[in-house]
């Protein structure tokens, strides 16, 4: 830590930092594994399933980048207190929702707040700590961060042997209590903050541009929505073009451009988005498959998450060595093995009544994958931008968690709704003739809607029960294998951007020293 702030025991800052970032975590991947329960309690379509998935994610990338700008003029203490003290009451909504429609706004808020608090657990850490103590601060951050985050369903499954779907959201409320004093008390503020006024002008914009993206995606495969989705991708163009004119031309910039176009952060950035969005994504199907297929109880299926916790906590230290000593392109290369692995192992593997170990193999290696990648996509983001920006950075490193969570997870979510659904209507339109005029419109769109609907319909014709779960699981195994093959096909993508455009050590090292003498 810099020597002016040297009165602030370090540990304890570290470990504050750590905690505000992990109520943000826990909150993003605790609905995942209490999705079959909301469903069931609110009869949720796939598509609203979705939503509640990724409401969150949406919230919190949505608005990183705004207020980590505002966070790096008016104070990143005032903003860490006041999005912890916001988590407080969007938990409770979520936990007390009278319906699947408040839920869902209600993860959107609590997205909102950590989108206040999550961006500047890190711009602190890159402040206050530097070299070899910023990567070992930020491999910590990383690792910590991202084992919490795969804990949440560990947690919510327990809470569910015992309580019903709401206590998922109101777990976070006492450790969301202990890191809001704990920032107050020993958080420095105002540490080099920028004098540079704020673009909200450019924050609104990039709000809507995200926010607009991610919706399209979960409408997608939504039936009679094709005109609506539409006009949400031209509306997040449009506001995309005009972000980007915004930001050659405002007197402070929100985004600088000119940072952005630098080689390690703008290749770092996208391998981060594709990466941690592939954590999230398997997270999400993986908890359904387990419910769902494996008829996992709900703490059983949360508790297969421990091997991708207990392998980021191992291997995050051991890639920050590797950053200083064979540089982030072999890192974030290495990691990339490891998640490609995890998905293959999904797409080959994950069949209904399969044993335990296939389950945890797949998670171990996305565990491996992360852990070892997390670190350089941090850290390249930090190192390659002046301090005055590093609210920036680390905006852009929270976008790699949750944009890339956002939208992978909304994209599988939008492939396991649509190929459900066809695998489905398909199953239906092979029946005789005689069987399919006994089953109304009404009785075929529940069926139609999501595996919990189904199971809704089943328990109602317990006559044809067999039949109906046989035919969702069917159906569900269809959706998620191509869910599958998009997060491999995601993967082999961001491999080939590393690999040709991620400089070498050397050069890494070279450019890095370029990036530093041209800020001062």
């Amino acid at each position: 830590m810099q020597a002016k702030n040297r009165d602030k025991p370090e540990k304890l800052v570290l470990a504050t930092l750590i905690l505000v970032a992990g109520v943000a975590n826990l909150n993003l991947s605790v609905a995942n594994v209490a999705l079959p329960s909301i469903g069931f309690a609110f009869d949720a379509s796939q598509f609203q399933l979705n939503l509640v998935a990724v409401g969150y994610s949406l919230g919190l990338a949505a608005s990183v980048l705004w207020f980590g700008a505002i966070g790096d003029h008016y104070g990143r203490k005032t903003m860490l207190i006041a999005g912890t003290l916001l988590a407080i009451p969007a938990s409770l909504l979520a936990g007390l929702a009278p319906n699947i429609d408040v839920l869902i706004v209600a993860r959107i808020i609590g997205g909102l707040a950590a989108g206040m608090a999550f961006p500047t657990t890190l711009a602190l850490i890159a402040v206050l700590w530097s070299g070899n103590d910023r990567t070992k601060s930020i491999a910590l951050w990383s690792g910590i961060g991202a084992a919490i985050a795969a804990l949440g369903p560990v947690i919510s499954g327990y809470l569910l042997l015992s309580f019903n779907w709401s206590s998922v959201f109101l777990i976070t409320l006492p450790l969301a209590f202990l890191a809001l004093l704990m920032a107050i008390k020993y958080v420095p503020a105002h540490i080099n903050e920028t004098p540079d006024s704020v673009d909200n002008v450019g924050g609104l914009l990039s709000l809507l541009m995200i926010g607009t993206l991610i919706m399209a995606i979960n409408f997608a495969p939504v039936p009679n929505q094709g005109i609506f989705v539409l006009e949400l991708l031209v509306f997040a163009v449009v506001a995309l073009i005009l972000f980007i004119y915004r930001q050659k031309h405002a007197k402070s910039p929100l985004y600088d451009l000119k940072v952005a176009r630098r080689q390690i952060f703008w290749v770092a950035a996208t391998a981060g988005i594709i990466v941690f969005g592939s954590l999230m994504g398997a997270m999400y199907i993986g908890q359904q498959f387990l419910q769902n297929i494996l008829n996992y109880s709900t703490f059983n299926s949360g508790l297969t998450i421990l091997p991708a916790v207990v392998c980021m906590v191992l291997v995050a230290p051991v890639s920050a060595r590797l950053v200083s000593s064979r540089g982030s392109r072999f890192t974030l290369l290495l990691g990339y093995i490891f998640c490609l692995f995890g998905f293959l192992t999904m797409l080959l593997l994950w069949k209904e009544g399969i044993p335990y170990w296939k389950v945890g193999l797949a998670y171990a290696f996305i565990g491996v994958g992360v852990g070892f990648a997390g670190t350089p996509a941090s850290h390249s983001l930090t190192g390659s931008v002046p301090l005055k920006r590093e609210g920036m950075a680390s905006g852009t490193a929270d976008l790699q968690r949750d944009f890339g969570g956002a939208i992978m997870t909304s994209i599988f979510g939008a492939l396991l709704t649509a190929g459900y659904a066809k695998s489905f209507s398909t199953k239906i339109s092979g029946l005789p003739s005689s069987e399919q005029s006994q089953i109304s419109n009404n009785i075929i769109s529940e069926l139609l809607k999501s595996f919990d609907s189904a199971s809704n319909v089943a328990l109602q014709y317990p006559q044809y029960s067999s039949n109906i779960i046989s035919a969702a699981k069917f159906s569900f195994l269809a959706g998620d294998h191509w869910a599958y093959l998009a997060g491999i096909l995601a993967i082999f993508i961001g491999g080939i951007l590393i690999y040709f455009k991620f400089p070498n050590n050397e050069d890494e090292k070279t450019l890095l020293e370029s990036y530093e003498a041209e800020d001062k």
